[in-house]
Formats: C-alpha cells, structure tokens, sequence
C-alpha cells in the first residue's frame, strides 16, 4: 500500500504525480474518528448472536523500522475484522495503562458489554487493572500469560510453570487460582523449544484451550492485511499517527471485501477443497469482483456491479446515521 499506487486510481483527467500530494494532504491534514469507525465496522456483522472480542500484538519491517500494533479485533463466524488500532511507541510492543485504558473504552462502547460472549488476548494484555475490569464487567475471557508469569498454588505458595517439568504436549489444569489478584481458570500446555502456553480465564477450565485457539482465525486476518492482497507491510510511512489513519482505512476497506464476498458466497457458494476450507477466502473473493465491476467491460446492469451498489448504497445510509463530515480526496 504506497501513496504512488493509490494516486494511479484517483482522478484520471491529471497525472498520477499531481494526484499523489492530494493523497499526502489527506494523510497529513484530515482526523479520523476510530470510535466512530469502529461503530461502523461493527455494523458489517450480524446482529441475531454473540460476538468474540480478540486482542493481538503484530508488527512488521518498514525498512529498518519496526512498527508495534496492538489491534483490538471482532468476529462472528467466518467474519473477522480488526475494530481499533493502538500503534505503542516502544520496543516492546507491550500496553502501556493508558492504552489499555483506551481498549476498554473500545470494548465498552463498540459493540456493547451485552454482544460480547468472549474475549481472547495475547500476552500483550495483561495485569490486575485490565484482569478486574473483564470480571466486574460480566466478561467471559481468555488471556495468554507470559512464560515468566507466576504459578500460584492452593496455598498462595508461587512457582514457575517450568518446574511443573511438563514433557511436549502435556497440558495441566488449575482451578480457582489467583493471577494478578484475580481469581480464575488457569491451563498450561509444554510446547517445543521450552516454551509454555499458559492460560488464564473465566471461561470452562477444560475449554480453555480450545477457546484459545479461535484466536487463529484473526491471525489469518492480520496476515491478509499486511501481505497477501493489502499489502500494509510494503508502506513507507514512518509516522504513527499516518499509519494509524492507514491501517483503519485500510480495514474498512477489507471489510467491505468481506462483506461483498460473503454476499456473493450466498448466492453462488466459493469451491472447497478437500480439507473443507474455501478454495478462496471471503475477503479475496470479494476484491476479486470489486476488481471486476470497475472493468469496462462489466456493464451496469451486471449482477454483480448491482450487489457492489446496494452494500454501497447500504453503507452510505451508515455513515450519514452517524453524521459524520468526510473530506474526498482530490
């Protein structure tokens, strides 16, 4: 995603060198409002079930610049799209309070404490102050704790989970432990390397890992946005705040992907392969008819262009709920 490959696209009666510092000015000059945005992405899933509310760290390489991203992320089904984005200023990649801070608002405003039936985090999301706030709001949760991480037993007495001497693959359960002054769930599996996956949670002791495991799913959505078809890794922008307002363009536009090929998958269902996965995802699906309604050769009446402009027609009637002023580029 380059400035020079979005200015291909924008007003064609100018050269492309002309139309690249309107995109500049729109990176530079224009706030976005990610609560606003976050609402609105929201709006994209069904409303008739549950959610699952997903906190992850990712990063990549800019050239010699390493970028930290704590994404706060939402799914339903076969549905998965990131919702908020906190971009840390350390090496770490780890929150700071008052990001946390800014994820719980997330959290309690968009979609609301009553649609979320899980929340799953990374080892990024951790402490006393994030742990109380999931169980004082009623909030089924599964975090991931670092390795370093203290065991407590029944008897408050704490060890390291390297002295469980775990072989590969071997899982315990723990009920009823304190982890950061808060009681619940704890589940420990050795993995290769000395590593551990360590649990910690509110949700069915037995189920914890399980649970966990849906993280996978926004995991191949992140990997979709930095490579593949998006392509966010190939940015040069070294400021965080441009690359905040980047990476939520960007998902608003994979999730109206989304939303066009699930559309699509419902009337002329995607191939699947023998494994049962779709021979394409969702969202390539639905840039791949995006791609083909700007064609000159699909004309209007096409029965594709025609799902293309009612979710467009749909979208709009979303933004104006919100009244929110939009600057065109260009």
């Amino acid at each position: 995603m380059q400035f020079c490959e979005v200015a291909q696209h924008l007003n064609d009666a100018v050269k492309p060198a002309s139309n690249e510092p309107r995109v500049q000015g729109f990176f530079r000059e224009v706030d976005l409002d990610y609560l606003v945005l976050a609402r609105l992405l929201v709006r994209f899933l069904p409303v008739q079930s549950k959610l699952r509310l997903y906190l992850d760290r990712t990063e990549w390489a800019a050239g010699q610049c390493r970028v930290n991203i704590l994404p706060v992320a939402v799914g339903q089904d076969a549905f998965q799209v990131p919702l908020y984005w906190e971009l840390p200023d350390n090496r770490s990649g780890n929150s700071n309070a008052a990001q946390r801070s800014a994820v719980r608002e997330v959290c309690r405003a968009v979609p609301g404490h009553e649609r979320v039936g899980l929340v799953l985090g990374d080892r990024a999301f951790v402490g006393h102050a994030w742990f109380k706030w999931l169980q004082d709001s009623g909030l089924n949760f599964v975090m991931r704790l670092p390795r370093h991480h203290l065991l407590p037993d029944a008897h408050d007495q704490r060890q390291a989970i390297a002295d469980l001497k775990l072989a590969i693959g071997q899982v315990r359960h723990f009920a009823q432990r304190q982890v950061d002054g808060i009681w619940g769930q704890v589940w420990v599996k050795a993995l290769a390397g000395g590593d551990f996956l360590f649990l910690f949670g509110t949700a069915g002791l037995p189920d914890l890992g399980q649970l966990y495991a849906r993280r996978w799913t926004i995991e191949q959505c992140i990997q979709n946005l930095k490579g593949r078809d998006f392509q966010l890794e190939n940015s040069h922008l070294r400021c965080r705040h441009e690359l905040r307002k980047l990476l939520a363009l960007v998902t608003f536009t994979y999730a109206f992907c989304l939303s066009v090929g699930q559309a699509a998958d419902q009337r002329t269902p995607i191939a699947r392969k023998n494994h049962g996965y779709r021979a394409t995802s969702l969202a390539r699906n639905g840039l791949s008819i995006l791609r083909q309604t700007t064609r000159p050769a699909t004309g209007t009446r096409h029965k594709l262009v025609r799902l293309v402009e009612a979710l467009l027609d749909w979208m709009v009637r979303q933004l104006t709920n919100f009244q929110t002023p939009v600057k065109i580029v260009g």
